[in-house]
C-alpha cells in the first residue's frame, strides 16, 4: 500500500514544505482526484442523455462507429499493436527521430540522473502545450522538418530546455530550476518557438506566465522539489513514497494536483486553495466540474521517465481521458455527439463557457466508454490496452484524422478562445 496521500498532514504537523498545504478534511479533496472527474463528467452525460442540454444531443447509435473508425486508425499507425503511452514523449519522436535519446547519448545522461533530467524537460513541456494555433509552424532545421501543433510544440519546448533557458547554472544547461523558471519571460520563449509576425503563437502571455508560476510555486514546495529547487527532484521525492518499487497513478496525480495547483491563475479556489482545471456546470451535484486535463497528461507523461528509474506505476486507468480539442472533436465529427444549434460551431468560445464544460466532460465520459468499444474491436482486455494507449493509437489520432477529412486544415469543430492554459 503507497503511503499517505500528499496533504499537508501526510508530511509534518506544520504543513512545511509545501506552498498550499491541503489538509486532512480540506473541502478541495473532493475535486483534486480522478473520482471526481470521472463522477462529474459522468453527472453531466447523464443530464444530457436525458435531453435537458441546450446545447449537445447524445447520439449512442454511433458509439460502435465511432469505436470502429478509432480501431481502424489503432491498426493502420500501429499494425502489431504495440502503442506506446499517450504521452509528450511521442511528441519528441516527431517524424520518427528519437531527441531524447539523441540528448542523453550526446550528453552521457544514464540512471536517476537522466530521470530527473527527464522531468526536468517533460513538467514545463507539457505546461507549455496548449493548442499552438492554426497559423504557427516550428522549424526544426537539424531534421529539417516543418512541424506544427503538438509535434511543433513538443519539439519546440526541447529546443528551449537544450538552450539552457530553464537553468539557473550555465554549467549544467539541461535541468529545470526553479529561480531560472521564474524568470522566464514571453520573448524567451517567443525566440525559442520561432515566434514572429508571420508565426503567430496563441496565448504566448499565458504560457510564459504558468512557467513564471511554475518557478515560483516549486520554490516554496521543498517538500516534493528540494531545495534549492529543481523539478526532476520530484523523482526523489516518488521513490521516498513508494513501497516495494511500486507507486500508484492516482498517488503521482494528486502529488502533482497539491504541489503545482497554486500554478494556475484566476481559477476557482475553495478556501484558498485552487482547484485548478474545474468549471461550473449546472449538471454537476455542486455545481462544479474538474478535469485537470494538463496535470493528468503530465502524469501520463511521467510514466516512462518513472518506469526507466525503475519504479512500476499502477492503476494507469485511474487516470481518465483527456479533454482537449482532438478526443472532443472526434465526438463531434463522428455523430456521438451533436449539436442542437449548428451556429454553436461557428462562434467563438472561451474555455468557462458552459458550452466548453459541457463539450469536455462528455469527451471524458464518452473516452471510457469508446475505450471499452475499441477493446472489444481489438481482441484486446485493459490490462492489455489501457486508457493511456487507446488514447495514443488512437482516440486522439482519430479525432485529428477526421477533423482533416472534414476541415482544411484539420481545425477543431468548435472554435476556442484560448488563454494557453487549457487547451
Amino acid at each position: 500500500m503507497n503511503a499517505p496521500l500528499p496533504h499537508a498532514s501526510a508530511h509534518s504537523p506544520t504543513s512545511l514544505g509545501w506552498h498550499t498545504p491541503v489538509p486532512d478534511g480540506h473541502p478541495a479533496h473532493a475535486l483534486l482526484n480522478t473520482q471526481a472527474v470521472r463522477s462529474r463528467c459522468r453527472a453531466v452525460l447523464a443530464h444530457v442523455q436525458a435531453g435537458d442540454s441546450p446545447f449537445f444531443r447524445w447520439n449512442v447509435a454511433a458509439l460502435e462507429s465511432t469505436a470502429r473508425y478509432v480501431a481502424d486508425t489503432v491498426r493502420a499507425r500501429y499494425p502489431t499493436l504495440e502503442v506506446g503511452y499517450h504521452s509528450r514523449w511521442r511528441h519528441f519522436e516527431a517524424g520518427g527521430v528519437d531527441r531524447w535519446a539523441a540528448l542523453c547519448r550526446k550528453h552521457g545522461l544514464e540512471g536517476a540522473e537522466a530521470v530527473r533530467t527527464a522531468i526536468d524537460l517533460v513538467i514545463p513541456s507539457v505546461l507549455l502545450d496548449a493548442g499552438a494555433g492554426a497559423a504557427w509552424r516550428f522549424e526544426d532545421l537539424g531534421h529539417r522538418m516543418n512541424l506544427v501543433r503538438s509535434e511543433g510544440l513538443g519539439v519546440a519546448s526541447l529546443a528551449l530546455f537544450t538552450q539552457g533557458a530553464l537553468s539557473d547554472d550555465e554549467s549544467r544547461p539541461l535541468r529545470a530550476d526553479a529561480t531560472a523558471l521564474a524568470r522566464i519571460t514571453p520573448a524567451r520563449i517567443a525566440t525559442a518557438f520561432q515566434v514572429a509576425a508571420h508565426n503567430p503563437l496563441v496565448g504566448l502571455e499565458g504560457r510564459a506566465t504558468l512557467l513564471q508560476r511554475l518557478g515560483e510555486v516549486a520554490a516554496a514546495t521543498p517538500a516534493v522539489f528540494g531545495a534549492p529547487a529543481r523539478l526532476g527532484h520530484l523523482y526523489d521525492y516518488l521513490l521516498a513514497h513508494a513501497e516495494d518499487g511500486r507507486i500508484s497513478a492516482a498517488f503521482v496525480l494528486e502529488t502533482l494536483l497539491v504541489a503545482l495547483g497554486p500554478v494556475w491563475p484566476g481559477r476557482i479556489a475553495v478556501e484558498d486553495v485552487s482547484l485548478g482545471d474545474t468549471w461550473h456546470h449546472p449538471a454537476s451535484p455542486d455545481g462544479l466540474v474538474p478535469f485537470h486535463k494538463l496535470t493528468q497528461w503530465l502524469t501520463y507523461s511521467l510514466l516512462e521517465p518513472l518506469e526507466a528509474g525503475g519504479l512500476v506505476v499502477t492503476g494507469l486507468d485511474a487516470l481518465t481521458g483527456l479533454p482537449e480539442y482532438r478526443n472532443g472533436g472526434l465526438l463531434i465529427d463522428s455523430g456521438l455527439i451533436e449539436l442542437r444549434d449548428p451556429a454553436l460551431a461557428t462562434t467563438p468560445l472561451t474555455v468557462e463557457r458552459t458550452e466548453v464544460v459541457e463539450w469536455r466532460a462528455l469527451t471524458v465520459a464518452a473516452l471510457d466508454r469508446i475505450a471499452d468499444a475499441v477493446r472489444a474491436e481489438l481482441h484486446m482486455d485493459a490490462a492489455r490496452f489501457p486508457l493511456a494507449r487507446v488514447l495514443e493509437g488512437g482516440t486522439w489520432a482519430a479525432g485529428r484524422r477526421i477533423a482533416a477529412e472534414r476541415r482544411p486544415g484539420g481545425t477543431p469543430p468548435l472554435i476556442i478562445d484560448s488563454d494557453g492554459t487549457v487547451f
